[in-house]
């Protein structure tokens, strides 16, 4: 990957998320860092369940790998509790961070005993209705993408609007796994763009409606590396359709949120912030979950 650059000449810059769970906690922690770099282009490989000495082993040979293919060593964002894999992961080359170590031995000196150090365990209890109802926004999202039956928009808490690859599916399971919302979206078709018109089955769920917009040269970036050399990824064609885009939107007042340069973390809250949407209430408690249910 070392030949590969982003339009500002900055190389395309590698990153691990390494986790002994799910992985999310590291992608979320480490794409909130990386957010704060916004003229470096990431490309994110995710490690999940690395929860023995022979996966941590298996996850720096990957690693390591990587690196001899690189000029640049990649960066690694782990959230390992064990530290006989925490320590073979720190033996890569590359930078490794360690989001779950870099605070422990100063809060164990602070309260003045040693941690657990165990897996899975969190301060977060979920009830079996909120974790049902996380389940159930996910699983919308995922069967509302894309344009997908808005004859059931009746049933959505927000309807994300925007032309192709402007980030609304990424924004959608967003906002479902982490604020329990059936998030649909809806990308504007060559059809809604020629007659700057939002359909009627849009119209008529208007406040429920956020539209996305991004700058018209980081879309072209991005739709080149889904479709090189087509009218679909010119810079012309991305500008024109965020011109109409945006048009629609003011036609019908709804809420707009542009995603260049910003995380998914913000863009989300910012939407639940502006429709009103209050995030859900989880009780503290300690709790060890399972596989299916751990957070990490």
């Amino acid at each position: 990957m070392n030949d590969v650059t982003a339009n500002n000449n900055q190389p395309i810059r590698n990153v691990f998320f390494v986790s002994d769970r799910t992985g999310l906690t590291a992608e979320s922690y480490g794409k909130c860092l990386l957010a704060q770099f916004p003229d470096i282009e990431f490309e994110t490989i995710t490690l999940a369940f690395v929860d023995t000495k022979e996966k941590a082993e298996d996850a720096r040979k990957q690693i390591n790998e990587l690196c001899t293919e690189s000029d640049l060593p990649p960066l690694v964002f782990s959230t390992l509790v064990n530290n006989e894999a925490q320590q073979i992961i720190e033996g890569c080359d590359a930078f490794v961070i360690s989001l779950f170590h870099q605070f422990i031995g100063s809060m164990e000196t602070f309260l003045e005993m040693e941690s657990s150090q165990k897996q899975g365990v969190s301060r977060i209890s979920i009830s079996d209705t909120t974790y049902q109802k996380r389940l159930d926004a996910i699983d919308y999202a995922l069967t509302h993408d894309d344009g997908i039956r808005p004859d059931q928009y009746e049933e959505s808490d927000i309807i994300l609007v925007g032309v192709s690859r402007c980030g609304k599916t990424p924004t959608s399971l967003y906002l479902a796994m982490n604020f329990s919302l059936k998030v649909a979206n809806y990308p504007l078709t060559v059809e809604d763009l020629e007659a700057e018109e939002l359909p009627e089955y849009l119209k008529i769920h208007q406040h429920k409606l956020a539209g996305l917009t991004i700058k018209p040269v980081p879309l072209s970036r991005i739709r080149r590396q889904r479709r090189p050399d087509s009218n679909y990824s010119s810079l012309e064609i991305c500008q024109a359709e965020l011109d109409k885009a945006m048009i629609m939107f003011e036609k019908v007042n709804i809420p707009v949120f542009d995603t260049t340069n910003t995380s998914i973390e913000e863009i989300s809250s910012r939407v639940v912030r502006s429709m009103g949407l209050a995030r859900e209430r989880i009780r503290e408690s300690t709790i060890t979950f399972n596989k299916t249910k751990n957070l990490r």
